[in-house]
């Protein structure tokens, strides 16, 4: 099952996406206003249910005709997992962590599958950055590694856009990872059931069709299990928090300085995930 976020001169109203196309759910649930409200308060067996109902009554919209928002856009977290591809660790200089590296984007960054994304006036070093996101379906607190992923509603694709440049500015890097409409998301949350295994996916990056990241989640030092269980040990996630698991090697900051070529004006960005989807957005001045 894939839901979305739709937008809507209304506001947003969240969809599920049939062979027939999307239906739009406020149809049937007007109580409910969005993807998170779905997540809180249905389970995926339940949303199975209402998704037959929905092919069976609903009126279907050509996804070309949807304007899609990010994936969830109301997640109460943001949890970035930095360094957790051993081959991007190497082609960054760093030293592979011993724990996982947390650090967060903010509701400010979230944008949807083939928004424009502004680049700043006060930034050059804009690069992509390739990962699949977690969505959290019911509040964990110290689990364990062994059930940490049935507390997980869902995946999808992200890019976790940094500006170098002000990442590296300080030892602290949000300011270079949350700038407006740095976490594209989406194009859909493809439910858990779908996904028996999350770190068996082909992950890949393209900018204007040229292949720059292509790998494979099973490569992760630390895996979607071990990061749910990890960071519930130190916070509760709720349900339609995010985690980004983060990237693997291809990334402008590891080439050459002398090949180094930002993210310019025009250049679009897709970043795709086997059994998730494609992520596309394109960069503007």
């Amino acid at each position: 099952m894939k839901l979305v976020t739709i937008r809507t001169t209304e506001g947003t109203h969240p969809g599920i996406v049939t062979d027939k196309g999307i239906v739009d759910l406020s149809e049937f649930m007007p109580e409910v206003p969005d993807v998170k409200s779905l997540i809180e308060n249905f389970s995926i067996d339940a949303l199975g249910d209402l998704s037959s109902k929905a092919v069976n009554k609903g009126e279907f919209i050509e996804e070309s005709e949807v304007d899609l928002g990010p994936a969830i856009d109301a997640p109460g977290k943001i949890i970035c997992i930095g360094k957790n591809y051993g081959k991007h660790a190497a082609e960054t200089n760093s030293e592979i962590p011993k724990f996982p590296i947390l650090f967060n984007k903010f509701r400010n960054a979230l944008s949807g599958d083939n928004d424009t994304v502004q680049l700043p006036d006060n930034a050059e070093k804009i690069d992509y950055e390739a990962e699949l996101a977690i969505v959290i379906g019911k509040e964990a607190k110290n689990v364990d590694e062994a059930s940490a992923l049935n507390y997980v509603f869902g995946y999808c694709a992200a890019n976790d856009l940094s500006a170098r440049d002000l990442q590296f500015r300080t030892n602290q890097w949000l300011l270079g990872k949350s700038l407006d409409g740095f976490c594209p998301l989406g194009p859909h949350i493809v439910t858990a059931d779908e996904i028996q295994d999350p770190n068996a996916l082909d992950i890949s990056c393209t900018v204007n069709g040229d292949i720059r990241q292509q790998s494979n989640t099973r490569d992760m030092l630390f895996p979607c299990k071990e990061i749910v269980s990890y960071i519930s040990q130190y916070m509760t996630l709720k349900p339609g928090d995010v985690i980004l698991t983060g990237t693997p090697e291809g990334v402008i900051l590891g080439y050459d300085e002398s090949k180094q070529v930002w993210l310019q004006d025009g250049d679009t960005i897709t970043v795709e995930i086997e059994r998730i989807g494609k992520l596309s957005n394109t960069m503007k001045k």
